[in-house]
């Protein structure tokens, strides 16, 4: 079962406001975004995340010292878990409350064994990246995100003393706590240990960590850090969980006229109006079952309903757990139609429509959310869905807490 262990983080020293020095995970700030936050402060956590310069990885691994040295950041005395709670409110105004604890999660044998189950494919870039970063600055700088089915994490965190807020973009309280008591450290490490833990978030993370944890075992330079992976686990349950799609836009693919040729074996076309805000917002209600996709061109929206004869082949070929997920089916569906373009992912319907309308993208799929449950059961079924399949909101914090691999 999975072992989760305390950990004493890297934090902002008291007093400091992290309002201008925490950042979204590195994976959902775009150019433009990565420049506002650096701009908010010199100490901007993007600026580890996300370093620049002819030599980034460097220039992050050097703040980070250099952050250390000066007493910006500084170690917590003693190992504990950390309590992290994000208030918010959801698509439909109510409000929420999202509330898991950041440890350090020892890593399995191999992506996909043991008791710690991927849920996604990912991309080799991605990890390439993540991998360089890690070697430079031997720290783990934002969490993964871990659901486990197990419960009762709500009892050790009921005494855990707060330690510093701030409030993200979207109005989203972000609150950490310790947890030191050595009794509710025991139960947290039981709770997560009673159960398979599922990946939500951060799965090129994890990936890295392994491939990081057996190089510096292969070289002889290993320390204890390098065992595990910060990760924040939440209870899988619906109450505790936003998930949200993820939507694909397409560059390099023929013209549209074109390409809905290409579409019309597979789909049925039924136009959804033009590329406005009104109607986007339309076309992603009428997908929200979950047994279409929506297609945003420049000028004009469509909704692609699969071909039942043509939806069934694919499905047949899907491992039954995955067979009612929209992208992996959309996936089967358009092998070949999207075949030689450049896929990007973005969550958010009307950012994807606004990029496509202003010739950021030639063309995008709207997807309907999964599930928890298809993710709970995608999982157990040790069944990767495809890349970029969920997206879990809203995202903690980087620069609330930093793990160091160069111990506990």
């Amino acid at each position: 079962m999975p072992d989760f262990l305390p950990f004493a983080g890297l934090r902002y020293r008291d007093g400091e406001d992290l309002n201008p020095l925490c950042a979204p995970p590195y994976d959902v700030i775009d150019i433009d975004e990565r420049e506002a936050l650096a701009s908010r402060s010199p100490h901007n956590a993007v600026r580890l995340i996300l370093p620049t310069g002819d030599d980034p990885y460097a220039n992050a691994a050097r703040d980070l010292t250099d952050w250390q040295a000066n007493g910006l950041l500084a170690r917590d005395p003693t190992p504990r878990f950390y309590g992290y709670r994000m208030h918010y409110s959801d698509e439909n105004g109510g409000s929420r409350i999202t509330t898991g604890v950041i440890g350090a999660l020892v890593l399995p044998r191999a992506a996909g064994e043991g008791d710690v189950l991927p849920h996604e494919r990912t991309l080799p870039k991605a990890k390439s990246d993540r991998l360089a970063l890690l070697r430079a600055t031997r720290a783990n700088l934002d969490p993964i995100w871990g659901l486990t089915a197990s419960n009762g994490l709500a009892e050790p965190l009921a005494n855990a003393t707060d330690l510093k807020t701030c409030v993200d973009e979207d109005g989203v309280h972000h609150v950490i706590s310790a947890i030191d008591d050595s009794s509710a450290i025991d139960l947290v490490r039981s709770i997560v240990g009673s159960a398979p833990l599922v990946l939500a978030d951060g799965h090129h993370r994890f990936e890295t960590a392994i491939a990081y944890r057996d190089e510096r075992a292969q070289a002889g330079s290993s320390v204890k850090g390098d065992e595990a992976v910060m990760c924040l686990v939440v209870e899988l349950d619906e109450r505790e969980l936003w998930v949200q799609p993820i939507h694909r836009l397409f560059t390099g693919t023929p013209p549209a006229d074109e390409l809905r040729d290409r579409l019309r074996p597979s789909f049925t076309i039924v136009e959804a109006g033009r590329n406005d805000a009104e109607s986007i917002q339309a076309l992603e209600r009428s997908i929200q079952d979950g047994n279409s996709v929506g297609l945003v061109e420049r000028d004009r929206i469509a909704r692609l309903i699969p071909v039942a004869n043509e939806l069934s082949s694919v499905q047949a070929k899907l491992d039954p757990a995955v067979r009612d997920v929209p992208s992996a089916w959309f996936e089967g569906l358009t092998a070949t139609v999207f075949e030689g373009a450049q896929p990007a992912y973005q969550n958010d319907a009307q950012t994807v429509a606004t990029h496509v309308n202003s010739g950021g993208a030639d063309t995008a799929i709207l997807l309907p959310p999964v599930t928890v449950e298809q993710i709970r059961t995608a999982a157990l079924a040790r069944v990767r869905m495809p890349q970029k399949t969920s997206f879990f909101a809203p995202k903690p914090r980087t620069g609330m807490v930093f793990r160091s691999n160069t111990g506990q």
